[in-house]
Protein backbone atom coordinates (compact mmCIF):
# COMPACT_ATOMS: atom_id res chain seq x y z
CA UNK A 1 0.00 0.00 0.00
CA UNK A 2 1.32 3.44 -0.91
CA UNK A 3 2.00 5.84 1.93
CA UNK A 4 -0.71 8.48 2.39
CA UNK A 5 0.66 11.98 1.87
CA UNK A 6 0.06 14.86 4.26
CA UNK A 7 -1.94 16.58 1.53
CA UNK A 8 -4.25 13.56 1.23
CA UNK A 9 -4.62 13.38 5.01
CA UNK A 10 -5.51 17.08 5.10
CA UNK A 11 -8.07 16.59 2.36
CA UNK A 12 -9.62 13.70 4.26
CA UNK A 13 -9.74 15.73 7.48
CA UNK A 14 -11.25 18.73 5.70
CA UNK A 15 -13.87 16.49 4.04
CA UNK A 16 -14.81 14.95 7.38
CA UNK A 17 -14.99 18.29 9.18
CA UNK A 18 -16.92 19.80 6.28
CA UNK A 19 -19.59 17.13 6.73
CA UNK A 20 -19.83 18.09 10.41
CA UNK A 21 -20.29 21.75 9.44
CA UNK A 22 -22.98 21.07 6.84
CA UNK A 23 -24.95 18.91 9.27
CA UNK A 24 -24.76 21.52 12.02
CA UNK A 25 -25.75 24.36 9.67
CA UNK A 26 -28.96 22.56 8.74
CA UNK A 27 -29.38 24.73 5.67
CA UNK A 28 -28.28 28.00 7.30
CA UNK A 29 -25.61 30.26 5.81
CA UNK A 30 -22.11 31.37 6.77
CA UNK A 31 -21.66 35.15 6.69
CA UNK A 32 -18.19 36.66 6.50
CA UNK A 33 -17.77 40.09 8.07
CA UNK A 34 -14.82 42.44 8.54
CA UNK A 35 -13.16 45.57 7.22
CA UNK A 36 -12.38 46.11 3.53
CA UNK A 37 -9.26 44.27 2.34
CA UNK A 38 -9.42 41.55 4.96
CA UNK A 39 -10.01 38.84 2.35
CA UNK A 40 -13.69 37.97 2.73
CA UNK A 41 -14.20 37.22 -0.96
CA UNK A 42 -10.90 35.42 -1.49
CA UNK A 43 -11.22 33.21 1.58
CA UNK A 44 -14.96 32.81 1.10
CA UNK A 45 -14.46 31.33 -2.38
CA UNK A 46 -11.98 28.75 -1.06
CA UNK A 47 -14.26 27.93 1.90
CA UNK A 48 -17.06 27.47 -0.61
CA UNK A 49 -15.01 24.82 -2.38
CA UNK A 50 -14.14 23.04 0.86
CA UNK A 51 -17.75 22.95 2.08
CA UNK A 52 -19.49 22.60 -1.30
CA UNK A 53 -21.73 25.56 -0.47
CA UNK A 54 -22.38 28.35 -3.00
CA UNK A 55 -20.37 31.55 -2.56
CA UNK A 56 -22.13 34.92 -2.89
CA UNK A 57 -20.57 38.39 -2.79
CA UNK A 58 -23.04 40.92 -1.33
CA UNK A 59 -21.45 43.89 -3.11
CA UNK A 60 -21.77 42.12 -6.46
CA UNK A 61 -25.43 41.43 -5.72
CA UNK A 62 -25.96 45.10 -4.79
CA UNK A 63 -24.38 46.16 -8.07
CA UNK A 64 -26.58 43.73 -9.97
CA UNK A 65 -29.73 45.02 -8.26
CA UNK A 66 -28.80 48.69 -8.76
CA UNK A 67 -27.41 48.32 -12.27
CA UNK A 68 -24.30 50.30 -11.31
CA UNK A 69 -21.06 49.87 -9.40
CA UNK A 70 -20.70 50.46 -5.67
CA UNK A 71 -18.45 53.43 -6.49
CA UNK A 72 -21.13 54.93 -8.74
CA UNK A 73 -23.80 54.47 -6.05
CA UNK A 74 -21.59 56.34 -3.57
CA UNK A 75 -20.77 59.07 -6.10
CA UNK A 76 -24.31 59.65 -7.36
CA UNK A 77 -26.48 58.95 -4.33
CA UNK A 78 -24.20 58.92 -1.27
CA UNK A 79 -23.39 56.37 1.41
CA UNK A 80 -26.87 56.47 2.98
CA UNK A 81 -28.50 55.27 -0.24
CA UNK A 82 -25.89 52.52 -0.55
CA UNK A 83 -26.52 51.34 3.03
CA UNK A 84 -30.28 51.22 2.45
CA UNK A 85 -29.80 49.09 -0.66
CA UNK A 86 -27.24 46.94 1.11
CA UNK A 87 -29.68 46.10 3.91
CA UNK A 88 -32.41 45.13 1.47
CA UNK A 89 -30.13 42.92 -0.60
CA UNK A 90 -28.59 41.13 2.41
CA UNK A 91 -32.03 40.54 3.93
CA UNK A 92 -33.12 38.97 0.65
CA UNK A 93 -30.00 36.83 0.38
CA UNK A 94 -30.37 35.59 3.97
CA UNK A 95 -33.93 34.53 3.17
CA UNK A 96 -32.98 32.60 0.08
CA UNK A 97 -30.90 29.45 -0.31
CA UNK A 98 -27.91 28.53 1.86
CA UNK A 99 -24.69 30.25 0.91
CA UNK A 100 -21.34 31.55 2.06
CA UNK A 101 -21.93 35.30 1.98
CA UNK A 102 -19.14 37.88 1.88
CA UNK A 103 -20.47 41.23 3.11
CA UNK A 104 -19.15 44.74 2.65
CA UNK A 105 -17.05 46.25 5.41
CA UNK A 106 -19.85 48.41 6.83
CA UNK A 107 -22.71 45.91 6.61
CA UNK A 108 -22.33 44.39 10.08
CA UNK A 109 -22.58 47.87 11.65
CA UNK A 110 -26.29 47.83 10.82
CA UNK A 111 -28.43 46.48 13.68
CA UNK A 112 -31.01 45.09 11.28
CA UNK A 113 -28.41 43.27 9.21
CA UNK A 114 -26.87 41.74 12.35
CA UNK A 115 -30.29 40.44 13.35
CA UNK A 116 -30.91 39.00 9.88
CA UNK A 117 -27.49 37.33 9.93
CA UNK A 118 -28.07 35.85 13.39
CA UNK A 119 -31.45 34.50 12.34
CA UNK A 120 -30.25 33.08 9.05
CA UNK A 121 -26.75 31.86 9.78
CA UNK A 122 -23.44 32.04 11.58
CA UNK A 123 -21.22 35.14 11.41
CA UNK A 124 -17.45 34.93 10.99
CA UNK A 125 -15.19 37.93 11.65
CA UNK A 126 -12.05 38.02 9.52
CA UNK A 127 -9.61 40.30 11.33
CA UNK A 128 -6.24 41.68 10.18
CA UNK A 129 -3.75 44.27 11.36
CA UNK A 130 -3.48 47.73 9.82
CA UNK A 131 -0.23 47.11 7.92
CA UNK A 132 -1.62 44.06 6.12
CA UNK A 133 -4.85 45.86 5.29
CA UNK A 134 -3.12 48.90 3.81
CA UNK A 135 -0.89 46.75 1.60
CA UNK A 136 -3.99 45.02 0.25
CA UNK A 137 -6.28 47.99 -0.28
CA UNK A 138 -3.59 50.02 -2.04
CA UNK A 139 -3.74 47.50 -4.90
CA UNK A 140 -7.27 48.69 -5.77
CA UNK A 141 -8.82 52.07 -6.43
CA UNK A 142 -12.48 51.14 -5.84
CA UNK A 143 -12.63 51.89 -2.10
CA UNK A 144 -15.03 54.86 -1.72
CA UNK A 145 -14.41 55.33 2.00
CA UNK A 146 -10.63 55.58 1.47
CA UNK A 147 -10.76 58.41 -1.04
CA UNK A 148 -9.36 60.81 1.55
CA UNK A 149 -6.16 62.80 2.04
CA UNK A 150 -4.85 60.21 4.50
CA UNK A 151 -6.23 56.73 3.68
CA UNK A 152 -4.23 55.04 6.46
CA UNK A 153 -5.62 57.39 9.11
CA UNK A 154 -9.09 56.79 7.70
CA UNK A 155 -8.61 53.03 7.85
CA UNK A 156 -7.37 53.23 11.45
CA UNK A 157 -10.41 55.31 12.43
CA UNK A 158 -12.72 52.78 10.77
CA UNK A 159 -11.04 49.91 12.62
CA UNK A 160 -11.35 51.72 15.96
CA UNK A 161 -15.04 52.30 15.30
CA UNK A 162 -15.95 48.94 13.81
CA UNK A 163 -13.84 46.32 15.57
CA UNK A 164 -15.99 46.33 18.75
CA UNK A 165 -19.02 45.55 16.55
CA UNK A 166 -17.22 42.92 14.47
CA UNK A 167 -16.35 41.30 17.80
CA UNK A 168 -20.05 40.43 18.18
CA UNK A 169 -19.63 37.80 15.44
CA UNK A 170 -19.98 34.13 16.37
CA UNK A 171 -16.49 33.12 15.22
CA UNK A 172 -13.25 35.07 14.72
CA UNK A 173 -10.21 34.22 12.61
CA UNK A 174 -7.03 36.17 11.88
CA UNK A 175 -6.35 36.96 8.22
CA UNK A 176 -2.59 36.92 7.72
CA UNK A 177 0.03 36.88 4.96
CA UNK A 178 -0.45 33.18 4.25
CA UNK A 179 -2.37 31.52 1.44
CA UNK A 180 -6.15 31.53 1.37
CA UNK A 181 -6.00 27.72 1.52
CA UNK A 182 -4.41 27.91 4.98
CA UNK A 183 -6.91 30.44 6.33
CA UNK A 184 -9.89 28.58 4.85
CA UNK A 185 -8.67 25.26 6.29
CA UNK A 186 -8.24 26.88 9.72
CA UNK A 187 -11.75 28.27 9.41
CA UNK A 188 -13.10 24.80 8.66
CA UNK A 189 -11.57 23.63 11.95
CA UNK A 190 -13.01 26.57 13.90
CA UNK A 191 -16.48 26.13 12.45
CA UNK A 192 -16.50 22.36 12.99
CA UNK A 193 -15.67 22.94 16.66
CA UNK A 194 -18.08 25.84 17.24
CA UNK A 195 -21.13 25.03 15.14
CA UNK A 196 -22.65 22.00 16.89
CA UNK A 197 -23.11 23.91 20.16
CA UNK A 198 -24.23 27.05 18.34
CA UNK A 199 -26.77 25.11 16.28
CA UNK A 200 -28.18 23.52 19.42
CA UNK A 201 -28.38 26.92 21.12
CA UNK A 202 -30.31 28.39 18.18
CA UNK A 203 -32.53 25.38 17.69
CA UNK A 204 -31.39 24.54 14.17
CA UNK A 205 -32.56 21.16 12.95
Amino acid sequence: MNAVTNQEINRAVIADRSSTIRRALAGHSIVLVGIMGVGKSTIGKRLSQYLDITFVDADKEIEKAAGMTVQDIFDQFGERAFRDGEQKVIKRLMGESQCILATGGGAFMNDGIREDVKEGGVSVWLDANLDILMKRVQRRSDRPLLKTEDPEATMKALLDERNPVYALADVKIESRTVSRDVIAAELVDLLADALPALAEERGWK
